[in-house]
C-alpha cells in the first residue's frame, strides 16, 4: 500500500454489517458506495427515505449486487433516534462498524432541534451520542468492530465546549456553534475510545474530517466566491470521503486515531493521521462533555 491511500486500498466488506448517518448525498452516499461495493450490507440511516431511496438505487445501478437498507432517522430528534436504533436493533444481531457522518454546517439563525437543542450542537453531536449509546452492544461483541465519527477542521475555529450555555440562548454566532459541535465530536471520540478500552472491549473509536469538501454541508458558508475559487480550494465528496473510509477499514488504525487530508493546512489531500487541538485532548472536559451529554439525551452506555 503506498502512501496515496485510495478507496481501492479498501479491504473485503464481506459478511459485515454497516450503518452510515446521512448516506443520501455527499460524504455520506460515497462513504456507502465504496463499502457498499465492497461488500458490506449498508444501511443507509437518513432524514428523507425519497432522497435515501435515489441514493439506494445510485449505488446499485454502479454495484448490481450491493445489498443496501433504508432507516429512517432524524438525529435532531431524540424520539427518532430511539425508534431508529430500535428498529436497527431488531434487524441487525451484530453491527460491525458505525459511521457518524450526518451533519449541519454554520446554520444562519439560531435553531432547535425537537428537544430544544441548539440545532448544530443537538445534531452533530447530542444525536450522534444518543444513536451509539444505543446501538452500542451490538457492535460491543464484534471483533474488529469500529465507531468513526466525522469531525471537521471547525473544530478549532472558535471552538470551546459552552458548558454554561451549551445552546447559544445568548450571543449566537453559527461559526461558534458549529466549532462547538465539531469539538464535540472529538471530546466524544476520545472519552469513548478510553472508555472501550478500560472495559477491554474489541471495538474501537475514531474520528476523521473531510478537509474542504464541495458538498452540500457547504451551502451556508459565509463566503461569496465564484466556482472556480471553490474548485481549487475544495476537492469532490468522493476524496473527502476517504478519511472516514480509511479510519473505518484500514487494518492498521487503533482506537483514539483522527483522519485527515494530507495536503496543506489539511484543505484536500488523501488520508493521513492528523493531529487535533489541545483542547479536545482535555480527559476534563472529555468527561464533563460525557456526563452533560448522559443528562441531556436521558442515554447511558452500557460500558
Amino acid at each position: 500500500m503506498g502512501s496515496r491511500w485510495t478507496a481501492a486500498d479498501v479491504p473485503d466488506q464481506s459478511g459485515r454489517t454497516v450503518v452510515v448517518t446521512g448516506a443520501n448525498s455527499g460524504l455520506g452516499y460515497d462513504t456507502a458506495a465504496v463499502l457498499a461495493g465492497r461488500g458490506a450490507h449498508v444501511v443507509l440511516a437518513v432524514r428523507n427515505l425519497d432522497k435515501g431511496g435515489e441514493a439506494a438505487d445510485g449505488i446499485k445501478a454502479t454495484h448490481p449486487n450491493a445489498v443496501v437498507s433504508l432507516q429512517k432517522l432524524d438525529l435532531a430528534s431524540l424520539a427518532s433516534v430511539r425508534a431508529a436504533a430500535e428498529q436497527i436493533r431488531a434487524e441487525h444481531p451484530r453491527i460491525d462498524l458505525l459511521i457518524n457522518n450526518a451533519g449541519l454546517m454554520y446554520v444562519p439563525r439560531r435553531e432547535l432541534t425537537e428537544d430544544g437543542f441548539e440545532m448544530q450542537f443537538g445534531t452533530n453531536h447530542l444525536g450522534h451520542f444518543a444513536l451509539t449509546g444505543l446501538l452500542l452492544d451490538r457492535l460491543l461483541p464484534v471483533e474488529g468492530s469500529r465507531i468513526v465519527t466525522v469531525s471537521s477542521v471547525g473544530h478549532r475555529l472558535l471552538a470551546r465546549i459552552r458548558f454554561e450555555d451549551p445552546h447559544f440562548e445568548t450571543g449566537y454566532n453559527r461559526v461558534r456553534a458549529y466549532g462547538q459541535s465539531k469539538l464535540a465530536n472529538l471530546l466524544f471520540t476520545y472519552e469513548l475510545q478510553r472508555r472501550l478500552a478500560a472495559a477491554g472491549a474489541p471495538t474501537i473509536a475514531a474520528a476523521a474530517h473531510p478537509g474542504f469538501s464541495n458538498t452540500e454541508l457547504m451551502r451556508h458558508v459565509p463566503i461569496a466566491a465564484p466556482d472556480v475559487v471553490w474548485r481549487l480550494f475544495t476537492q469532490p465528496a468522493e476524496q473527502g470521503a476517504l478519511p472516514t473510509l480509511r479510519a473505518a477499514t484500514d487494518p492498521s488504525v487503533t482506537g483514539g486515531q483522527y483522519y485527515g487530508p494530507d495536503g496543506p493546512g489539511e484543505i484536500r489531500g488523501y488520508p493521513k493521521v492528523v493531529a487535533s487541538s489541545a483542547q479536545s485532548h482535555d480527559p476534563d472536559i472529555q468527561r464533563r462533555l460525557w456526563t452533560m451529554s448522559e443528562e441531556l439525551t436521558a442515554v447511558s452506555y452500557p460500558i
